[in-house]
């Protein structure tokens, strides 16, 4: 039955959810990052199951339709939190990136004098370049 197909394709990507929420939480950046790829993965799932579901225009009815609203609910409760770990992630990420730029640039020195007793010119800070993915 194709809602029992969803419903296995919701409860992987709720597990792979539950998963990556508690390395977010735990601030385990590395233990969350290995995690992207099986969330990924049982996300394509779970949007590859609804397609088909709707396609062939599958109805829950009885049991199944309850586990499907619980399932639902539980995605919708996990996707919200997934989503606010990861904006904290992303922002301590984005102070941590900030320090370590801040510590590699020139302290200010105040102005002096050079050769020949020419003012020495003001140093420029080295560009930087910082990627990030999440």
């Amino acid at each position: 039955m194709m809602i029992d197909a969803l419903i296995h394709a919701g409860q992987r990507l709720a597990e792979a959810l539950r998963a990556e929420n508690e390395a977010l939480a735990a601030l385990d950046m590395p233990r969350a990052a290995g995690l992207a790829s099986a969330k990924l993965q049982a996300s394509d799932a779970f949007a590859a199951a609804c397609a088909a579901a709707t396609r062939l225009g599958g109805q829950a009815d009885g049991p199944s339709r309850r586990s499907a609203e619980e399932m639902a609910a539980r995605l919708q409760r996990l996707g919200a939190e997934n989503r606010a770990l990861l904006e904290r992630a992303i922002a301590i990420q984005a102070r941590v990136i900030e320090t370590i730029a801040g510590a590699a640039l020139p302290k200010a020195v105040a102005p002096g004098y050079g050769a020949m007793g020419r003012p020495t010119a003001p140093r420029s800070a080295p560009a930087i370049a910082v990627a990030t993915r999440a």
